[in-house]
């Protein structure tokens, strides 16, 4: 253990040291003209104009959240499955079962944003 520390010890005095000295070099950069603001703002303006060309509809917006919630469901369910044949039976399954478990709070982490973007917009 001693040894890791050893050598990540000098690289993190180097590390931090590269980037004390190269914080002026990123002050003293000027921006090109002052101008960057009008361009990203026109950006948003273009983009709010393409906006309603690509709308889902919300049947469709349904249907895909349909989808998401049968596939967490069938997620959850194999999660379970598998940590009730690791405690109950002492099948050595624990890692599909950290894997499921994984999948399932993916998707409903995406599910749960995907819901709030599209049916409660501010």
């Amino acid at each position: 253990m001693r040894s890791i520390v050893a050598i990540l010890k000098p690289l993190v005095w180097c590390w931090m040291m590269l980037n004390l000295l190269s914080a002026p070099i990123y002050a003293a950069e000027k921006p090109d003209g002052g101008n960057s603001n009008a361009q990203v703002m026109e950006a948003f303006n273009q983009a709010n104009a393409e906006r309603g060309k690509y709308q889902i509809s919300n049947a469709r917006k349904q249907q895909v959240m349909f989808i998401m919630g049968i596939t967490l469901l069938a997620f959850i369910i194999t999660t379970v499955s598998l940590g009730v044949a690791m405690v109950v039976f002492a099948k050595p399954v624990f890692v599909a079962h950290m894997i499921f478990a994984g999948f399932s709070l993916t998707l409903a982490i995406a599910h749960a944003i995907v819901a709030i973007v599209w049916f409660f917009p501010a």
